[in-house]
């Protein structure tokens, strides 16, 4: 039997998405295989009721009915910490590896350190958020030093909604958010269908598209060992951010 490779998915409960991007991203990968864990999240809003949703001892809840499966990473799905702030999904790899003993990691610190690497300072952002949510997150980024020089956001709160924004909408904000002549743009939700049209945006925008559950993704690869040159098809962070 072929030494096989176990990736952890925390996912929110109410996302149609992630999970059969992921399991596509990974076909070309025979050793390779991606494993789910909800918790629940139904609402994306910076209301008591809708932040609570992201208490670590939920998130730690499912992350260790995950690390049954002896995992070899944990990665968190989502992009919470765009409007908690970063420190959060900090604490959160810290406490799944004290309580599991396995490696972890997120979308957004994946995402972060993407733009480390590529000299990313002013980005694009496009997600499904409301108004404040979009603000709460390009003044988390702004904090960090990063600039975002274009958005676009839907104004939408419920998370199962987002799974059902079509390509053909994200496309055009997309080409709306490049018109600012951004390194790089972000489609910044797990819930979004943006990461099989990485590839095809790049080549007719000419700049990165990183969408967030391939960043987690690529970054699990990494911290397995796994060469992510072998993930085709899915844009230029898998052949080109080494």
């Amino acid at each position: 039997m072929m030494q096989r490779t176990l990736i952890g998915m925390l996912t929110p409960s109410s996302n149609t998405v992630l999970e059969p991007v992921t399991s596509a991203m990974l076909a070309a990968l025979p050793e390779v295989s991606s494993h789910f864990g909800r918790f629940r999240v139904t609402q994306i809003a910076l209301s008591e009721q809708a932040l609570a949703q992201f208490d670590d001892k939920a998130i730690l809840g499912a992350a260790g009915l995950l690390a049954d499966a002896k995992l070899d990473v944990i990665g968190w799905n989502g992009t919470s910490s765009g409007w908690l702030g970063f420190e959060a999904d900090e604490r959160l790899c810290r406490s799944i590896t004290e309580r599991t003993g396995i490696a972890a990691c997120t979308s957004v610190l994946a995402l972060n350190e993407i733009f480390a690497m590529t000299g990313v300072r002013r980005f694009g952002l496009i997600t499904p958020y409301r108004d404040d949510v979009q603000a709460k997150i390009v003044s988390t980024y702004g904090s960090a030093g990063f600039e975002c020089v274009g958005e676009r956001h839907l104004n939408k709160q419920d998370n199962f909604s987002f799974s059902e924004v079509d390509a053909d909408t994200l496309r055009e904000m997309a080409r709306e958010v490049a018109r600012s002549k951004p390194d790089a743009t972000t489609i910044f939700c797990t819930n979004l269908r943006g990461a099989p049209l990485a590839e095809e945006l790049e080549a007719e925008l000419g700049i990165p598209v990183y969408d967030t559950i391939s960043t987690v993704v690529w970054k699990a690869l990494r911290m397995s060992g796994i060469d992510t040159r072998r993930v085709t098809g899915w844009g230029s962070l898998f052949r080109e951010v080494a």
